[in-house]
């Protein structure tokens, strides 16, 4: 079941993330401190991206939305989340989580190298642009 979980979110790459060249990052510690973009986040854009289906995140996590019914229960719940974690912690967990945990489940959702049965279409492609990374920490920095 995780196996075909990390398989679907690999493959959902968005049109937008297809034709865009990654943004270079620098992690410090366990955080990517510095915005991947220079346009302001948006968390509306940001809870449409966790809630939707194409990012696969309610797959696997519960996200504090009343009218959401099925939500994952293979990685934590994200009500807190924000409170738990720096803007900078959140955005390495969604561009890589491997660097936090290298057994996670999750998949790197802005990461193109090293990645394991990608299909031809979506290899060279992350799954969430920057922007929509962006967009996904505002989302989580207002669940406290």
């Amino acid at each position: 079941m995780i196996a075909r979980t990390l398989g679907f979110a690999v493959a959902v790459a968005s049109a937008a993330a297809a034709a865009q060249t990654l943004v270079p990052y620098r992690v410090d510690g366990d955080e990517i401190r510095a915005p991947l973009t220079r346009a302001p986040a948006d968390a509306g854009r940001g809870r449409a991206i966790v809630i939707g289906r194409d990012s696969s995140c309610v797959l696997c996590h519960v996200v504090p939305e009343p009218a959401e019914r099925a939500m994952g229960n293979v990685g934590p719940p994200l009500a807190g989340v924000g409170a738990r974690f720096s803007a900078g912690q959140l955005r390495l967990r969604i561009v890589d989580s491997t660097r936090i945990n290298p057994a996670t489940p999750m998949p790197p959702y802005y990461r193109v190298d090293d990645l394991q049965q990608v299909a031809a279409a979506y290899r060279g492609k992350p799954i969430l642009t920057a922007q929509e990374v962006e967009d996904v920490v505002a989302y989580l920095q207002t669940l406290r």
